[in-house]
């Protein structure tokens, strides 16, 4: 069981990690140096789709070979509840591609009355979206992250838990007598 414990945690940190490489490239409304252009954000939603479609299959495959292969319930949970935020994520840059695209489709209207104004909403509620989809993204790796941590606890732990359990607890030691607290020199205690 330990050694399905250990490559299940090793797979929750690896897709952690390429949910993180994901966030890593993501665009910026106002970053220059990442710049959010259609293409850009394309490939990033397909890297998202396909990290999403594996951690489907990590669900799938763990919860088919669960009772051979004894993976762990917590190993299938985590990778099922990393869903969620991921697919909150895949949403928000889903949103940012149509508003490109609209952009693009739009981009003809350059000169007319209101383009400006057009073009700052755009600009706004992409940011909005790019930063959902940060937020959803490190929620994503921050899961499968603690759902690893949960399959693999410390090794200060595990050695707790080894050493309770192989030898006799120590006996408690007796309550130490209580003295009452003697009163401050100079004052005297008073009775009721």
């Amino acid at each position: 069981m330990t050694d399905i414990s250990s490559s299940d945690a090793l797979a929750l940190r690896a897709t952690a990690s390429g949910f993180d490489a994901v966030r890593g490239k993501l665009s910026v409304a106002r970053d220059r140096d990442r710049p959010l252009d259609s293409v850009t954000v394309a490939r990033q939603l397909s890297a998202l789709g396909t990290l999403l479609t594996e951690l489907a299959d990590e669900v799938l495959f763990r919860a088919a070979e669960q009772r051979r292969d004894g993976h762990t319930a917590p190993a299938i949970m985590g990778f099922a509840a990393a869903v969620v935020p991921a697919c909150q994520a895949a949403s928000a840059l889903g949103a940012v591609a149509h508003q490109l695209s609209a952009r693009d489709q739009a981009g003809h209207l350059g000169d007319e009355p209101g383009a400006q104004d057009a073009c700052d909403v755009d600009r706004l509620v992409m940011g909005n979206a790019l930063g959902m989809a940060n937020k959803a993204l490190r929620e994503t790796s921050e899961g499968l992250r603690a759902a690893a941590a949960a399959i693999s606890p410390s090794s200060a732990r595990t050695d707790a838990a080894r050493s309770r359990s192989t030898t006799a607890a120590p006996s408690p030691s007796p309550p130490s007598p209580t003295v009452s607290p003697a009163a401050p020199p100079g004052r005297t205690g008073r009775g009721r």
